[in-house]
């Protein structure tokens, strides 16, 4: 009798610790998502260089640091760029860190979720579901995470390469459609003819080879990972017994997901690193708005 109290006891007493476990991840999670949103441009703002509070103040210095850097002919970034991309720097690190964290706490909160999902043998089908949709969400937003650290670390690898969509690259007129014109007549030319190329142009072929190189690392460790979860997903599924079916339904949503997710990061990274190898042709279809 002893022994089945404490048994009793000690069940009670984890389910309200579970409870608050997942409390505290939940609402670090939503905090986490804000900072997301609200905190990096304060932090990229605290080095040297100006903050911008919005997208389009960065679109427009950004055109006129470009046009004065073209015009310099230098490999050296003018002032104003080197600001500018200092500045982005720093605001894809803030992004990365962040994102990583919110990773880390939506990962421990789908692990619990999990958890408490294959222990619901004495809950009603209501809040079963409830957990399923839970878990679901947070595999999502997991997900969504990982892409998130990716881009960012990324974006911090190669800033300047990640600034280059803020350029409108159809502009026609004023100095601005002057030098993209000029940046794509140099781009379509055979690499060496014709008169010396301005500094600006190898700095804008390297950085780019640079931002698709970075993904490609980036995207094939991600697969290394998944693929390996994907297996030890299988590897369990394999040694469940076909009488546990909530379990097995688990392990095999999560072992195809992830093998699916391995797949797609798999194109990306093969993708990227072929843009890579040869970037002078897809920054020219970039500048001339097909990328």
């Amino acid at each position: 009798m002893t022994a089945v109290s404490q048994r009793t006891d000690g069940a009670s007493g984890a389910a309200p610790l579970h409870g608050r476990a997942l409390a505290m991840l939940g609402t670090a999670a939503s905090a986490l998502v804000a900072a997301f949103v609200l905190v990096p441009d304060t932090l990229a703002a605290s080095g040297p260089g100006e903050g911008f509070g919005r997208e389009d103040e960065l679109a427009e210095a950004l055109r006129a640091a470009f046009v004065a850097y073209w015009s310099s002919g230098e490999r050296a970034f003018s002032p104003d760029l080197d600001g500018l991309v200092g500045y982005w720097f720093r605001y894809h690190v803030a992004k990365a860190v962040i994102a990583a964290l919110l990773l880390i706490v939506l990962v421990a909160l789908g692990t619990l979720l999990r958890k408490a999902l294959l222990k619901a043998d004495g809950l009603g089908a209501g809040k079963r579901f409830a957990l399923a949709a839970a878990g679901v969400l947070a595999t999502t937003l997991a997900l969504l995470s990982l892409a998130a650290v990716m881009a960012n670390v990324q974006g911090a690898a190669a800033p300047f390469a990640s600034l280059l969509p803020m350029l409108p690259t159809g502009a026609t007129g004023g100095g601005l459609g002057a030098v993209l014109a000029q940046v794509r007549e140099r781009l379509a030319a055979a690499p060496g003819a014709g008169d010396h190329a301005p500094g600006a142009l190898d700095v804008m072929i390297g950085d780019f080879a640079r931002y698709h190189e970075a993904m490609a690392a980036i995207a094939a460790t991600v697969a290394v990972v998944l693929l390996v979860m994907s297996g030890l997903s299988w590897k369990r599924f394999r040694g469940t017994e076909p009488a546990e079916r909530r379990t097995r339904r688990v392990l095999g949503s999560f072992g195809a997901l992830t093998a699916l997710s391995a797949l797609f990061v798999i194109v990306v990274a093969v993708a990227n690193a072929t843009t890579a190898a040869a970037p002078r042709p897809a920054l020219l279809a970039f500048f001339e708005g097909g990328w």
